[in-house]
């Protein structure tokens, strides 16, 4: 039958793009065919009913560092996308580092996607990157299909992937715009940041003060407004940071900022001890008043996503204390429960979360069209979410390769039950596509 559709799925709780309300959507050919309500009559080759448990699009995630080739003991395709899709996530974009060849060359770029290509249970597409001496090769990296570029403005902390002085800047945000890229600034400026005299976290936490993101975000701003290039702020963590990004955007710069669910799910006190270098990442978890305005700065869309910037390491790597412990938070598959917790208790909605992580990230990745929405046409990428489900996080099951996380054994609301790519019910088999910018 012409009009029989491949799926269906009904949830009194769909979250869609004007709201949330019950509903049906029928799945044709990947796509997202029919959006009715919820006791529609749908001919379909199979059916599913959620009840009560919330129908999501699939979240997109631009912040994740998946380290394969090179690193893989770090992470891998495989691991990463199977802890994505445990998490609701549909689409991520892989970080140009910590992977051994970095992707700031294209053929490092047909390095990585050689690798990735048969691993991925999730959609995956890559960033590349902006390191100093790179230039000429930034507009063969877009041609190539990334999305964007990365940079840092101090030190990456891999030899590989070095930071950009305020001369280079200048000069990769010039050739980035004179193709209207995308470049995306981790932001802390080097002076400003110190060593910590003790292995503590308050230590820690002063050796990179919220100055440092400023004095950074304040650069990128100056530099982006003198070159026109499109410009995003990544992993926000210091609420100072709030007022020249909303001022910018008043002056009508295309400059945009993301945080994390640590950044608004734990706090600097949340810490136990030296040893719990779990919690450590860079730019650092601040304290509760901090967490705070950024809560607002999302309400008020200064900070337009929230993405995890999974940055896993071997548990090697983690131990010592934060004088000495690798700086990364490994969260594909908890993100979702952890701002979700978070977000409820303010007395935020489901819509809002999926605004800020499907919507939002799909916008800053020019997806907007196939992705982060339940709408005709969009890829049929959908999360199952039992949104009053609560539960303890046990670290033994997650999927990404070293279960580290300083969620282990906390209480969180919201499981993932069941995920779709393009109308597929995510399994054993990647079924997941390597993309490419639109």
């Amino acid at each position: 039958m012409s009009d029989r559709y491949d799926l269906v799925i009904r949830s009194r709780r769909a979250v869609l793009p004007y709201g949330e309300r019950p509903a049906a959507v029928g799945v044709r050919d990947g796509r997202v065919a029919a959006i009715e309500d919820a006791d529609a009559r749908l001919p379909a080759a199979a059916e599913v009913d959620l009840g009560d448990i919330a129908l999501l699009p699939g979240l997109v995630d631009t912040h994740v560092h998946i380290n394969e080739p090179g690193r893989t003991e770090w992470e891998g395709f495989d691991t990463a996308t199977r802890a994505a899709a445990a998490g609701g996530v549909t689409t991520l974009i892989d970080m140009p580092l910590n992977s051994l060849p970095p992707t700031t060359l294209p053929e490092n770029l047909r390095v990585k996607r050689d690798v990735a290509r048969d691993k991925v249970f999730v959609d995956v597409g890559f960033w590349g990157g902006a390191i100093p001496g790179n230039v000429p090769a930034l507009r063969p990296l877009h041609d190539a299909g990334v999305f964007g570029f990365k940079c840092f403005t101090a030190d990456s902390g891999v030899p590989e992937f070095p930071p950009l002085s305020e001369k280079e800047q200048y000069a990769a945000f010039r050739e980035i715009a004179s193709f209207d890229g995308l470049v995306i600034v981790h932001a802390e400026d080097p002076g400003a940041l110190t060593t910590p005299e003790t292995g503590d976290y308050p230590a820690f936490l002063a050796s990179r003060p919220p100055s440092a993101e400023r004095l950074a975000v304040e650069q990128v701003i100056r530099i982006a407004e003198e070159t026109g290039v499109r410009a995003h702020i990544l992993h926000l963590s210091a609420a100072d940071c709030l007022k020249p990004l909303a001022e910018a955007r008043a002056r009508g710069l295309r400059i945009t900022a993301e945080t994390c669910p640590h950044y608004l799910a734990l706090a600097a006190e949340d810490v136990p001890g030296p040893a719990s270098t779990a919690y450590k990442c860079c730019p650092p978890i601040r304290d509760a008043g901090n967490r705070d305005e950024l809560w607002r700065g999302l309400a008020d869309g200064v900070i337009s996503c929230v993405v995890t910037d999974h940055s896993p390491c071997t548990p090697d790597l983690k131990r010592g204390d934060f004088a000495t412990a690798w700086g990364g938070i490994s969260s594909l598959q908890l993100g979702l429960s952890a701002v979700w917790t978070a977000a409820r208790a303010r007395g935020h909605a489901l819509s809002d979360v999926v605004r800020w992580m499907a919507e939002g990230p799909a916008a800053l990745a020019g997806l907007t069209g196939r992705k982060g929405r339940i709408a005709l046409g969009a890829d049929a990428d959908l999360t199952a979410f039992a949104a009053d489900e609560a539960y303890l996080v046990d670290a033994a099951g997650l999927r990404h390769r070293n279960p580290v996380t300083p969620y282990a054994g906390r209480a969180l609301t919201g499981l993932v039950q069941a995920t779709w790519l393009r109308g597929e019910i995510v399994d054993d088999v990647p079924r997941g596509a390597l993309l490419t910018r639109p």
